[in-house]
């Protein structure tokens, strides 16, 4: 395919959130009731946290939110510029500014519905040993409207992609949107992806996450996520290998691809369930000492995969360069890059 085929290959999207980043200690965890690891929707007792963070010698600003972060990945890896496309609500503050800056000079083509009332979404990233904890107050993000979706101009970047990643947290957001999309997908032989995301999205979000995956032809999760997925359908296992075998054979709403799941278990193996057979890729290893911190490792892992995978690589190749730019990713704070990526 020649570069200007590329154009608007593949679209996301999601809640733009601007993260903001910190190494704190386990007593500010415990102060504000967050646990290692967790991935969770801010509640009122959150709320101080932001400003405090704010106000740490550390405190690092990082567009995020985990749609845009693979986005931003698949972007860099493919290095084409308008390879990728981004949907997503911001507010009209200077975060918003700020988010639209990085897009940019990302080389995403980003069409934000910017809301009036809402401030900017965030993402509280609390790094205690290179463990994230994250806590999004989405604000914003949680206004996007189907409406802004179906404007031509916007509608035109659904038309002209070929591949479409959701991450699960848009479940919460705008349904009605992923419905659109995906049948979109369905019906003009696209591919269309989505995550897990995280285990309260798969047990208090699983209605609106049960309509979609009839659709979704590649799912992402993580192992806790899967597990979650497993406890929920009342499947009596937690053998992993197992449960991306069944989550694979769910039923899907249109024959053409058959749905791959891809499931990441941190330091173990990547096990990929396809057609039938489980396969497991082992991660590129890393000295403790040379982890940064963890945030954005699961969607640099989806980025890399997304950037083989538009230019029709084979499943182990997508799964190389997912592992190369999680990598590349769990060396930095956030969800950040070098420059140019190194992956051949």
């Amino acid at each position: 395919m020649a570069s200007g085929s590329y154009e608007g290959v593949l679209l996301g999207m999601g809640n733009p959130l601007l993260d903001i980043s910190a190494v704190v200690d386990e007593a500010f965890l415990a102060k504000y009731d967050v646990k290692p690891g967790n991935a969770i929707l801010a509640e009122d007792k959150h709320l101080p946290m932001y400003d405090e963070l704010a106000s740490k010698g550390n405190v690092e600003y990082i567009a995020g939110g985990a749609t845009q972060n693979s986005i931003r990945v698949a972007q860099w890896m493919l290095q084409i510029p308008g390879a990728t496309s981004y949907i997503g609500c911001i507010g009209k503050d200077k975060f918003g500014e700020e988010m639209k800056k990085n897009a940019q000079a990302a080389g995403i083509n980003a069409h934000y519905y910017e809301d009036e009332n809402a401030p900017t979404g965030t993402c509280a990233v609390c790094v205690v040993g290179g463990e994230r904890s994250l806590i999004a107050n989405l604000s914003a993000a949680n206004c996007y409207k189907s409406e802004h979706l179906k404007k031509p101009e916007n509608w035109a970047l659904v038309e002209k992609a070929k591949y479409i990643y959701i991450a699960g947290f848009f479940l919460t957001v705008s349904p009605d949107s992923i419905q659109l999309v995906a049948e979109h997908a369905a019906a003009n032989n696209k591919v269309f992806l989505m995550n897990l995301s995280a285990p309260f999205i798969c047990e208090f979000f699983r209605d609106a996450q049960e309509k979609a995956l009839p659709y979704v032809d590649y799912i992402f999760g993580n192992e806790t996520e899967a597990r979650t997925f497993a406890k929920v359908r009342g499947w009596e296992t937690e053998n992993v290998e197992e449960i991306a075998l069944k989550i694979s054979q769910l039923p899907k709403a249109s024959g053409t691809h058959k749905r791959i799941t891809v499931i990441t278990q941190g330091c173990d193996p990547v096990v990929v369930a396809d057609d039938g057979k489980v396969k497991t890729f082992p991660v590129i290893l890393l000295p403790k000492e040379k982890l940064v911190d963890t945030n954005g490792a699961g969607d640099a892992f989806v980025g890399g995969f997304l950037s083989q995978l538009v230019q029709e690589k084979s499943i182990d190749e997508c799964v190389r360069a997912a592992c190369y730019a999680a990598n590349v990713v769990i060396q930095r704070s956030g969800c950040t890059y070098p420059e140019k990526p190194d992956f051949n």
